[in-house]
């Protein structure tokens, strides 16, 4: 028994925690994976980011990497559910204890505290003395794939999974709003890796946009390292000035040759047209 639960009903949270875990990872990586890699692989080219596709090699090891780190997301997941059950942390199981507009600001709270914390532990591992130790698993994608959003260090699993009992212990949290920001940040951090770029042309000027980060952004992190630390949002990045210097420009490179591909597609598809037609006045 620990802290008065069983250790078989700890053993079956844990493993239900990491079965739910795992099927989500593979629904949001797995799906766009398919489709981008894959079904509509020479569609979508010109989309892509680095104009290259990774080694079968990388793709494994990010899927091994990421089912180690589901494991750990899951043992501390399976923590807090102790915690909880004995009424250590500020969750909360009544809906009525609080209002729809407190599960609101309850739900965007995690997700901007959450932006400040990975934005500034992932500074951290940049470090020198512990960047290799930590953070270069990570970045053993240069050419990121879906399956890369949790393709981490252990010891950066754990950092990455420390907002999660910070939180609890921080405010009141329904299960309900955790649930939605895991469904964002696990949406987000999956089109980080995505490798290709779908957000229109200027979307990285806009004046609301700009705020916003891409999958340009993050990619570009992955292949210079010391640059574009965000998660979600850039507010950190471009307060401290630590978007990359061409980051737009990258961004924009991607736009141009996706419209020069539709303009050639469009060109020649009419001297098709047209080529028919003459065959067919002959």
């Amino acid at each position: 028994m620990i802290f008065g639960i069983s250790l078989h009903d700890l053993v079956t949270k844990f493993f239900r925690t990491y079965g739910m875990i795992s099927l989500r990872y593979i629904f949001f990586s797995g799906v766009l994976f398919l489709i981008f890699y894959v079904w509509k692989k020479k569609d979508f080219f010109k989309y892509k980011i680095q104009q290259k596709f990774p080694e079968n090699k990388h793709i494994f090891r990010e899927i091994g990497y990421s089912f180690l780190s589901l494991a750990i997301f899951s043992l501390v997941a399976t923590c807090v559910f102790i915690l909880r059950k004995h009424g250590y942390t500020k969750m909360y199981l009544n809906f009525n204890e609080h209002s729809i507009g407190y599960f609101i600001f309850s739900v965007i709270a995690f997700i901007l505290v959450h932006d400040t914390y990975f934005y500034w532990t992932h500074r951290a591992m940049h470090w020198k003395k512990i960047y290799r130790y930590v953070h270069k698993v990570h970045h053993m994608s240069v050419d990121p794939t879906p399956w890369a959003a949790f393709a981490f260090h252990p010891l950066e699993a754990i950092v990455e999974v420390g907002i999660l009992p910070l939180m609890v212990f921080l405010i009141p949290i329904h299960p309900l709003a955790i649930l939605v920001w895991v469904l964002y940040q696990s949406g987000m951090n999956v089109m980080g890796h995505l490798g290709f770029e779908m957000f229109p042309s200027g979307f990285v000027s806009g004046k609301v946009t700009k705020w916003h980060n891409t999958s340009t952004h993050h990619n570009m992190h992955h292949k210079f390292v010391n640059c574009n630390y965000g998660l979600y949002y850039n507010f950190w990045d471009r307060i401290l000035g630590t978007n990359h210097a061409r980051y737009e420009e990258e961004f924009e490179k991607v736009k141009t040759r996706v419209k020069e591909s539709n303009a050639s597609s469009e060109t020649l598809h009419e001297e098709n047209y047209s080529a028919e037609g003459n065959i067919a006045e002959a």
